[in-house]
This record gives C-alpha cells, sequence and structure tokens, in this order.
C-alpha cells in the first residue's frame, strides 16, 4: 500500500472533509512517531503492537560482491512487535 493509497482510506474511514485533511493528519501522526522515537521513548497502539528502539552491537559483515569481511558500526535500529489484535487478524 502506498501513501497516497492510505491517505484515500483513512478519508473514506474517518469522515474527514477532504483528503488534504487526512494527509495532514498523517503526516501529522508519522511527524509524531518520529519525534518520540528520535527521543528514545517506546510507542504502544494497543492491539495493534509497538515500536522501540533498539541499540544494535557492532558487528563482523561481508561484502556480497566482493566477499571481503567489513566492520559494521554500531547503531540504533527501529523494531515493531505486533499485538495480539494484529496477529490474529493476519491470521
Amino acid at each position: 500500500m502506498t501513501k497516497a493509497e492510505l491517505v484515500q482510506k483513512i478519508h473514506a474511514k474517518s469522515g474527514l472533509a477532504t483528503k488534504t485533511q487526512a494527509e495532514s493528519a498523517l503526516d501529522a501522526l508519522v511527524e509524531t512517531l518520529t519525534e518520540a522515537m528520535k527521543a528514545g521513548d517506546p510507542v504502544t497502539f494497543t492491539g495493534f503492537g509497538s515500536f522501540k528502539v533498539a541499540q544494535r552491537a557492532a558487528r563482523k559483515g561481508r561484502n556480497p560482491r566482493t566477499g571481503k569481511e567489513i566492520n559494521i558500526p554500531a547503531g540504533k535500529a527501529v523494531k515493531f512487535t505486533p499485538g495480539k489484535a494484529l496477529k490474529e487478524a493476519v491470521k
């Protein structure tokens, strides 16, 4: 699903007057989630799932093109854990 398709579905289901309002609501949600994640705060939607920032340790990897071993630095990654309701809906 693309952002445009998501905006269209939000517009249809939310009762917002225009697609522009639906897109603004989606943009505000994404911006708010991004700000919370940058601050290190977990974000939880009961039944849907939770997002959290996890620290990834430095590790060794391999360049797939050359086969040469490389060092991958430590960093942060976003982890998503689906909630029970989402898991059941997808089954």
